[in-house]
């Protein structure tokens, strides 16, 4: 009966069968079918079609393998390291744990601050170190919660600026145990409206307690005297750097018994360039890698160290011609008598003066007068 079949039929009775799901009246078709899927080893069940192939070769990634692709996980909030296109986006960015003597100053920070605000508040106040990232610095800004007081201060011997910013609930916790607020309440906030100026004065003396405790804390490092130099309560006025460039961010967390709130402390990798060579020593302890033997040795040789001294009798200008043309036999004149004073140089510093002589067989000078001030002021440049 199928060898019968007419083509108009056959493909008739195909229509049908792909209409109705069912291959019912066409066992040519499937005899063709089949013949043509047995180079495949299956039966037609087994073969789908091309559509459900290209269909079936696709793979529909759910959220969470999308975050990991993308980089944005909830991990990454934890602390973990970046992955996927993010990984890549902040790839030029330096992690703080490059730079060990960071951790090892803002550890000491942290003592200095709990000491110094208890002794401001006159009450139990204990500060923690949260975190320590490094972030581009558009990203902190479109990061800080509003309303905010960022203060902006100067680092003079490095040249640069730094940012603090206390938040709200920092801010009120400070105006209520300085102002007598009854213990064991939590601070109220008022919301819409702006800080008023007994807020931002009792916040600027909180400021320049920390940035008091910052510059001791880097004391044993290097000198940094922090300066504050404004305060702001909009980020877009506090921009103390480009949007692109890299800073490192400190997180504290200030408590005071059952009130309290966080200090963020942000230094641009800019600030920080002129001692990053210090920053990248491993120094064990608090005496920042001094090692007193060594320097007891250092000093013993630097003194027995062998210098050249020169006598100067005199000096005098020619012309180069008349100096290139000196022959054997000519004579120079000089203006120093046999009374002049001669001067002991060392390199272009001049050590003393004296009176020339002879011991002996040899050519002497007499010290007459101290070493002089300018000379003993090089000598400490120098050390």
């Amino acid at each position: 009966m199928a060898e019968d079949t007419t083509d108009k039929e056959m493909a008739e009775a195909w229509d049908a069968s792909v209409a109705s799901g069912k291959p019912e009246g066409a066992e040519g078709a499937w005899e063709v079918d089949k013949a043509q899927s047995g180079a495949h080893g299956g039966p037609p069940e087994a073969q789908p079609s091309l559509a459900q192939a290209a269909v079936g070769s696709e793979r529909i990634l759910n959220q969470d393998e999308i975050d990991s692709l993308l980089g944005f996980s909830l991990e990454e909030e934890n602390g973990a390291k970046r992955n996927g296109i993010r990984a890549l986006i902040n790839s030029a960015l330096v992690s703080y744990e490059r730079l060990p003597m960071l951790e090892v100053v803002f550890d000491r920070l942290v003592r200095l601050m709990t000491t110094s605000l208890r002794n401001f508040t006159s009450d139990n106040v204990e500060v923690s170190l949260d975190a320590i990232q490094s972030m581009r610095f558009g990203d902190y800004l479109n990061s800080i919660p509003l309303p905010a007081i960022l203060a902006v201060f100067k680092a003079k011997q490095l040249d640069n600026f730094g940012l603090l910013t206390v938040d709200s609930n920092l801010i009120y916790s400070i105006v209520d145990v300085l102002l007598g607020g009854r213990r064991g309440t939590v601070a109220m906030r008022v919301e819409g409206r702006p800080y008023t100026t007994i807020e931002r004065v009792l916040v600027t003396r909180l400021v320049e307690v920390i940035l008091h405790d910052a510059r001791k804390a880097f004391d044993p490092l290097t000198a940094v005297d922090f300066e504050l130099d404004r305060i702001e309560t909009n980020p877009r006025f506090a921009a103390i750097a480009q949007p692109a460039n890299a800073a490192i961010l400190v997180k504290l967390r200030i408590d005071m018994e059952d009130r309290g709130g966080r200090c963020e402390l942000l230094l641009p990798y800019a600030t920080l360039e002129p001692i990053r060579k210090m920053l990248l020593q491993n120094f064990m302890g608090e005496k920042f890698g001094r090692d007193n033997i060594w320097e007891g040795h250092l000093a013993t040789e630097l003194w027995s160290a062998p210098t050249t001294l020169r006598v100067v009798l005199d000096e005098f200008t020619q012309p180069l011609g008349k100096i290139m043309n000196l022959q054997v036999g000519d004579t120079l004149v000089m203006n120093a008598t046999p009374d002049s004073k001669a001067q002991l140089m060392c390199g272009d510093i001049h050590l003393t003066h004296g009176q020339v002589g002879r011991i002996g067989q040899k050519v002497a000078m007499r010290v007459e007068a101290p070493i002089t001030h300018a000379a003993k002021k090089r000598v400490m440049e120098a050390r």
